[in-house]
């Protein structure tokens, strides 16, 4: 037969209904259609590609991972899902690999009608034809938004013959970002097990690391982990900041020698099936921590500990950032690193010298997952459902007012929470946390190449 094997198919039942959800909240704000593309694909160089990778929403209502693909959702009382997808072509498939084509994947991913995408032009001016609303992503792309300039100028070319264009446009990802933001049981299965992936890593990472190796080698070990169990790319490029880097937030050359007595602090997490995970642990080069940095350590660890004591159905998203701030504050005036009052130190940003980012931030599909943090000026309340990194952190830089046992301490500690019925989940708990697993991970990683 010389035909190349199926890709696999997801269950499509999550997908349909996300897609039935979408259709329903169309029709409850006066219809009309929906009008997704998944990303292009980027040049790297010459006729060479970067890895593609969908686009989120569009995968969010799809499953379907192929490039040249969009969607098309048309409300009403005959509500339809329409794919466009790249052609059946077996020549192309000896170069590129397999291709579902319109008639396999209308099939196999649920769609009531499917075409290829090079219909798509001469078929959305009448698909959007005597359409009340139009929903899409303008801004998204600036070709993709000439593209449906074009088909809606068709549109009104054709008035004479009855055709009107929707007389309105609505950003669909408004919708898409709020039912993103609470993710049903086939989406926290995947975040489990990416969670779990990526916290293997990092064990192994830790155990791999030793003065005099590189930062990219402990890298290769986070990369090696992830690709082995089933990831198909990193979440983000990995972070492993050593020493002075570790005090540089998103540090990603990651290519200095790791000295003794310094810490490394790697953040870093693979994407499973479209689903990102996020940890950040920091721990000693040679195995064994310093007071002072025992000391920082202790300190954003008890910050995490409050932060996630706060997490319940009900709470406000910004009051686990409080609780650590107040823990973090109150610490770094029992170090000697700050001095006044508590209160002062908290009013007057006077922290934020040190710890200058917040404590957390959405996560799903995308690392910094879609979805609002405020609703009219105030913080949301956190629904059983979503998914929040927790990640308060301590930089110190070395300063002529800092005493010297301080300088160059990054620490940052990152896990992924559920927010459950009666409080939360972590669900990064694969990679050591407390200063007594970790010494632990990285003896027994030493004995093994002893």
């Amino acid at each position: 037969m010389n035909s190349l094997p199926e890709r696999p198919v997801p269950d499509i039942a999550p997908f349909h209904a996300r897609r039935e959800r979408l259709l329903a909240r169309m029709n409850a704000l006066g219809g009309g259609i929906a009008v997704l593309p998944t990303a292009a694909e980027c040049t790297r160089n010459r006729d060479t590609h970067y890895p593609f990778r969908h686009d989120s929403y569009f995968h969010y209502l799809t499953g379907f991972g192929e490039p040249e693909a969009v969607v098309v959702l048309v409300a009403g009382e005959s509500p339809r899902s329409i794919l466009f997808c790249r052609e059946k072509n077996k020549e192309r498939e000896i170069w590129d690999g397999y291709r579902f084509g319109p008639d396999a994947a209308g099939e196999r991913f649920g769609f009531d009608e499917a075409w290829t995408i090079g219909d798509l032009d001469q078929r959305l001016p009448d698909l959007l034809a005597n359409q009340p609303k139009l929903w899409c992503a303008l801004g998204y792309e600036a070709d993709w938004d000439a593209r449906v300039m074009r088909a809606l100028n068709a549109v009104r070319a054709n008035a004479r013959a009855g055709a009107v264009p929707p007389h309105a446009i609505h950003d669909v990802r408004t919708e898409l970002d709020e039912m993103r933001l609470v993710k049903d049981e086939s989406e926290l299965a995947i975040m489990r097990r990416a969670a779990a992936i990526s916290g293997d890593a990092h064990r192994r990472a830790m155990a791999a690391t030793r003065p005099g190796r590189h930062e990219y080698e402990i890298e290769a070990e986070l990369l090696y982990s992830f690709r082995r169990a089933g990831s198909q790319f990193p979440a983000y490029p990995s972070i492993v900041a050593s020493g002075p880097n570790a005090c540089v937030l998103h540090y990603v050359e990651n290519d200095r020698v790791m000295a003794d007595g310094e810490l490394l602090l790697i953040d870093a997490g693979c994407e499973l099936d479209g689903y990102a995970s996020d940890i950040t642990r920091t721990f000693p080069v040679n195995g064994r921590f310093t007071g002072a940095q025992r000391d920082v350590y202790e300190l954003v660890l008890a910050a995490q500990r409050a932060a996630k004591d706060t997490i319940r159905p009900g709470v406000l998203w910004n009051d686990p950032h409080d609780a650590a701030v107040r823990v973090i504050a109150q610490g770094l005036l029992d170090l000697g690193l700050l001095s006044g009052t508590l209160d002062a130190v908290i009013e007057q940003d006077l922290y934020r010298r040190f710890y200058m980012h917040r404590t957390g931030h959405w996560l799903g599909r995308d690392v910094h997952d879609a979805g609002e943090y405020k609703r009219a000026g105030e913080w949301r309340p956190l629904e059983p459902g979503m998914v929040l990194t927790v990640e308060p952190g301590c930089y110190i830089r070395a300063a002529a007012d800092v005493p010297e046992a301080f300088w160059n301490i990054g620490v940052r500690i990152e896990d992924d929470a559920v927010v459950t019925a009666t409080g939360c989940e972590f669900i990064t708990d694969a990679a050591p946390r407390s200063i007594a697993d970790i010494e632990a991970v990285m003896r027994e990683g030493a004995g093994a190449t002893a």
